[in-house]
């Protein structure tokens, strides 16, 4: 077999076993969370389907990311955790919720029917961030709550619209501390962005 590959032809698979074997996959999590110029260098088409998702839905490009970081650290393999019964025996995970955006089953099948189409996945940037945008575009249309509210549209991502109505985050105090996180990393995130354009 050593012949046949010779030239062009063993360069390419040399190139393709490197691709596969190495880490890195393409929807593992780039290196630097905490810088946004750093993350939209390292992931330029992340950046361009934000822009895309604030150009169509309005959902500002730092709000995106800051609700992304919290749900999955841009990973968009990203499951919630397997849940234990007797304490060693897996039982199935905490919820449906999945790749980068966290979309739950039954949301991401309303996105799917009602918008995105049955070809998007959760697992492509371009699709999760399209289903956000569409997502908390409901949320600022039924609740009133603006698009560039990072905290309050991460409450209502988190508990659902109706929960969000009903407060239901107001008995969960660890919640309420994740969505301060997640508007304080919003305006970091806001602030980096303007200096590296």
């Amino acid at each position: 077999m050593r012949h046949f590959l010779r030239g062009p032809l063993r360069a390419m698979v040399v190139v393709l076993l490197a691709a596969s074997c190495g880490g890195g996959g393409y929807n593992s999590p780039p290196r630097n969370l905490d810088d946004a110029c750093a993350l939209v260098r390292e992931r330029p088409e992340y950046f361009r389907a934000f822009k895309r998702t604030e150009r169509k839905w309005g959902v500002p490009v730092h709000v995106q990311m800051a609700t992304i970081h919290q749900e999955s650290k841009f990973d968009g393999d990203a499951r919630t955790p397997f849940r234990y019964s007797l304490g060693v025996i897996p039982i199935g995970r905490q919820s449906s919720a999945f790749g980068y955006s966290q979309a739950l089953d039954g949301t991401w099948e309303e996105y799917q029917d009602g918008h995105g189409g049955r070809r998007t996945r959760r697992d492509r940037i371009d699709d999760a961030t399209d289903f956000m945008g569409w997502y908390m575009r409901q949320t600022r249309d039924s609740l009133g709550i603006p698009l560039t509210d990072a905290r309050n549209q991460y409450l209502a991502y988190h508990e659902g619209r109706t929960g969000y109505a009903r407060g239901s985050y107001n008995q969960k105090a660890w919640l309420v501390r994740v969505a301060d996180k997640v508007d304080q990393r919003s305006r970091m995130y806001q602030a980096q962005l303007v200096r590296c354009r």
